[in-house]
């Protein structure tokens, strides 16, 4: 990590014959409390810059920055700005791409202590462990995550220290303690009873799913994460297990509507994808046993699918030393090839898609090796980039985030060649900038 030199305030601006995009965008009101964010202003070149929304690449691109937002964007053979006193980031030889988005995480988690073997730390470690995890996923171009679960609210506190300005990390929306059913996958299943451990915020009624909601968002949840189904993960769950009963999971979504949160909801069987939809969830993680009323229901309500696709072949390979149990594995092992040939039926089929990894299942860092298996399983190279993009920020309600645009904060990150054609340069990220900051830049 880089923080570039400071160089001088902008006296002139000369904007020569080139073309500015100019795109209305609705924002969100609430911005990060940092001075450094405050005082955002630079201009930013490169050779190149991806227009998620047409697929268009953008030659010879300057984007001029202040308080942390895209102001103008000029592009075209004689494009330029003249400016001193402000940061100016000239990157010569790379393609510009909108800060990526992982609707899918658990920041504080890791899978080199799986199984038992986590056992060994103290609680107060998994926070420490993610500040590094927040650190690795930030510098591999991942400006906003979606952490779906953590115990102790590590990830709203990883959030808060983040928006302080105390830590460096990607822009966090949290969900505190994922719950559903005792006994099922968002529970504790891995202890006899004389341990006592169990989730807090289990919810085996109507009345106490609406009631883990309000909880859960009292103590910084800013999504809410249910467990329709078993999970490969848990024991004692099958996967395509239905746990949740539709009436509770619509108890849930009509409780998080009242106060403004959207729920995603963990479902890898088909009968608690449908309900999950029917109850009026935003997001489906995983749905690796989706099926054809899935598909039409998910069409139909304008669901949102959050497949994670790659992540098993780290758990396969990488398991079996880091402690993952037999019985997990077999899981693993049976969902993987019908998950991905699912991914390919619902993009053929055209549901909604966003980029979802379930990062801390593999290591923090790689997220983006996800973007080759979604081109594998049948994506073009934008659809897969646009699921981390414009259709991540949809689906979180944010407007601010997800492309190149003027009014949009100013999250960019910088890869060589032309991920239009080749989405594995997203795995090498040289330049990453947040609401306007520099905060990696080893061009």
């Amino acid at each position: 990590m880089s923080f570039p030199r400071m160089l001088s305030r902008m006296i002139a601006v000369s904007i020569t014959a080139a073309t500015a995009i100019s795109t209305t965008a609705v924002f969100d009101a609430s911005a990060q409390r940092t001075s450094a964010r405050d005082s955002a202003t630079a201009v930013v070149s490169a050779a190149r810059m991806l227009d998620v929304r047409s697929g268009n690449v953008l030659q010879n691109v300057h984007i001029l920055i202040e308080g942390g937002r895209i102001k103008t964007i000029l592009h075209g053979e004689n494009a330029g700005f003249v400016t001193t006193d402000m940061p100016r980031y000239d990157l010569g030889d790379v393609t510009l791409v909108p800060g990526l988005i992982d609707m899918h995480v658990h920041i504080d988690s890791d899978p080199t202590y799986s199984g038992y073997t986590y056992l060994q730390f103290n609680d107060r470690f998994w926070s420490a462990v993610s500040v590094a995890h927040a650190q690795k996923t930030l510098m591999a171009g991942f400006t906003t995550i979606r952490n779906l679960g953590s115990d102790d609210w590590n990830d709203v506190g990883l959030q808060q220290a983040i928006d302080e300005g105390r830590v460096i990390g990607p822009r966090i929306v949290p969900a505190g303690y994922a719950f559903g059913a005792t006994g099922g996958h968002c529970d504790s299943t891995y202890f006899p009873p004389s341990m006592n451990d169990r989730n807090p915020y289990n919810a085996d009624t109507p009345d106490e799913g609406r009631k883990s909601v309000r909880a859960v968002r009292k103590y910084g949840a800013q999504v809410i994460k249910i467990c329709a189904t078993g999970g490969v993960f848990s024991r004692n769950t099958e996967s395509g297990q239905q746990q949740m009963t539709l009436s509770e999971m619509k108890a849930v979504v009509d409780e998080a509507r009242m106060w403004g949160v959207r729920v995603a909801a963990h479902a890898h069987g088909a009968s608690g994808i449908n309900d999950a939809i029917r109850a009026g969830v935003t997001t489906i993680e995983h749905a690796s046993l989706l099926d054809d009323e899935g598909i039409r229901l998910a069409k139909q309500h304008g669901a949102w699918l959050s497949m994670d696709i790659y992540n098993t072949d780290y758990t396969q390979s990488e398991g079996p030393k880091n402690g993952v149990l037999e019985e997990n594995l077999r899981k693993d092992r049976e969902l993987a090839d019908v998950q991905r040939e699912n991914f390919r039926r619902a993009h053929k089929a055209g549901v909604k898609m966003v980029y979802g990894t379930d990062a801390g299942i593999y290591p923090h860092g790689d997220n983006a090796r996800q973007f080759a298996v979604m081109v594998r399983y049948g994506m073009t190279p934008v659809e897969a980039i646009r699921s981390a993009t414009l259709n991540a920020a949809e689906a979180l309600g944010r407007a601010d985030l997800g492309a190149i645009e003027n009014g949009r904060r100013a999250d960019l990150i910088a890869v060589p060649g032309d991920p239009s054609k080749d989405v594995t340069v997203l795995e090498h990220v040289s330049f990453v900038m947040k609401d306007g900051v520099a905060v990696k830049n080893s061009r």
